[in-house]
Order: structure tokens, then sequence, then C-alpha cells
């Protein structure tokens, strides 16, 4: 199965940021792959703190999502792409929408770790989603988990997804530039593949506010591509074969001895 991951740097102008995931989306299916990965935030992107996203958010049968499930009708593949989605409940979602090759949508994940952290206060203007409640789909022979961003950071997050029956780990992002992001980008994609013994597919945004280098990793931990810092598209090749021999090399799934259990209130830091 061939796979798509598409970068692009969204800014405030949400009709040119539609324009830009249609041309890639359109990119993956001339490029003969079966599903895209969008980054995080595609719907819109700013420097300014998370209180002005609620003036932007939208319903998911708003423009946005509507537009990238036509592109998805359209191409005849399947796109799972980052947007804010309102809520009747007050604060908007920061939201996975996956949609088939159709434009239907299949799976939705409202991001549950936010990103307070490095000085940002993403929860100021977000509503955390429920924890334990992933998003899997399936697709070509093989299951589909999704979480967004700061959530890689949280390896509970990926072994839910594998929980629920993914095979192939998607991680949308908008990976904020500073000292050692890219490293920390990059180090903890492998490690959540190589912890999983599952592929991971990481769409990033580019500059210049997030770092690039969408990633596409195989199940032992190795980079089969990586799109750089440029707005662009990486392609890679899905095998049965590959994940079933590095599972049964490395069978840490069937050795493990820890359940991921949801932890409602957080601890306090001393």
């Amino acid at each position: 199965m061939r796979v798509a991951v598409g970068q692009f740097s969204a800014g405030t102008d949400k009709g040119e940021n539609t324009t830009a995931a249609g041309r890639l989306v359109e990119a993956a299916a001339r490029a003969g792959a079966d599903l895209v990965v969008l980054p995080e935030s595609s719907l819109f992107g700013t420097s300014g703190g998370s209180r002005a996203i609620a003036a932007v958010a939208e319903d998911l049968d708003g423009p946005f999502v509507t537009a990238v499930a036509g592109f998805a009708g359209q191409y005849g593949i399947a796109v799972v792409v980052g947007t804010y989605e309102k809520s009747p409940d007050g604060l908007p979602h920061n939201t996975l929408v996956a949609l088939d090759s159709r434009g239907g949508i299949v799976g939705l994940y409202r991001k549950v770790h936010l990103y307070d952290a490095f000085g940002y206060r993403e929860s100021e203007g977000i509503a955390a989603g429920v924890p334990g409640e992933p998003m899997v789909f399936s697709l070509g022979g093989f299951g589909f988990g999704a979480f967004t961003c700061y959530d890689l950071r949280f390896p509970e997050s990926a072994r839910a997804a594998i929980d629920a029956g993914a095979d192939v780990l998607l991680v949308p992002a908008m990976w904020i530039r500073g000292p050692g992001k890219e490293d920390h980008w990059s180090t903890l994609l492998k490690a959540r593949a190589i912890e999983n013994t599952a592929y991971v597919l990481a769409a990033n945004q580019t500059g210049p506010l997030a770092t690039g280098y969408s990633m596409a990793v195989d199940p032992a931990g190795v980079v089969v591509a990586n799109a750089g810092e440029e707005a662009g598209l990486i392609v890679a090749d899905l095998s049965r074969e590959r994940l079933t021999r590095v599972r049964r090399q490395v069978p840490v799934l069937d050795n493990r001895r820890f359940a991921v259990v949801p932890h409602a209130v957080a601890r306090p830091h001393p």
C-alpha cells in the first residue's frame, strides 16, 4: 500500500490554506498513494496565542472540511487532516479528521495533550479531547491510528492506538521551532515506531513557525522518507510482510506487562 505525507506552512488566510491542502492531495493521488496525511492546524496557522482560534474554528460540515472532503472524492484518495473544530460547550477542539476516498468522515481525534510547554499555553484557547478514545480506521489491510503533535511526547497515546488495532501511527503536527526541537521530533518519531513495532507517518508544518522534516518511519525505526524543510510531499510503501517480520523478531507487544489506563486528574508538579 502506498501512502503520502504532505507538508506546508498554514497562514492566517484560510482560503490559501485550503488551496495548498488541495494541491498536496492532488499530488499524492498522482503519485499513486491511497492515503495522504496533512499537518495539524492545516486550517489556520498563527504565531499568536491560542485564544485567537475560537474566531476561526469551523464546524465539521464547514467550508474547510467540506473542501478537503471534495478533494478526497475528486482524486479518489483517503485524507487525514488537522483542523480547528467549533464546540457547543465553549472552547474549540484541535481536531484530526479522517476522510475516505469518497470524502466521507471515517474517524475523528480531538487532541488530548495540549501544548502547555515551552512558554505556550494551548489550553487557554483549546479544549482537550477525552483520554482513552483513540481514532483507528482500516484501509488497505492496515489499521491506522492518529494523534496530534504534543501527544507524541506521551508514549501512552501511541500505545492506546496500537491496542485499538493500529499498525500505522499517523502524527499530524505543527512542531514549533526552537533549540533542540528538530532532534526531539526525529528521536520521538523513531522511538514510537520502535517501541510499538509500527509504521509512523508524521506530517509537520514547515517554517517560519514549524520545523518541517515530515517523515515516514518503518516498524524497526528506519526512516524511509524525509521531506526536509521545504513544502512538498513524500511517499512510502507499507509492507505487511515487513510489519509481520519485525513483530516476530521483536515481540514487544506480546511481551509487555503493563496496560494503558487514562489518567483523569493530573498529578501536581513539585
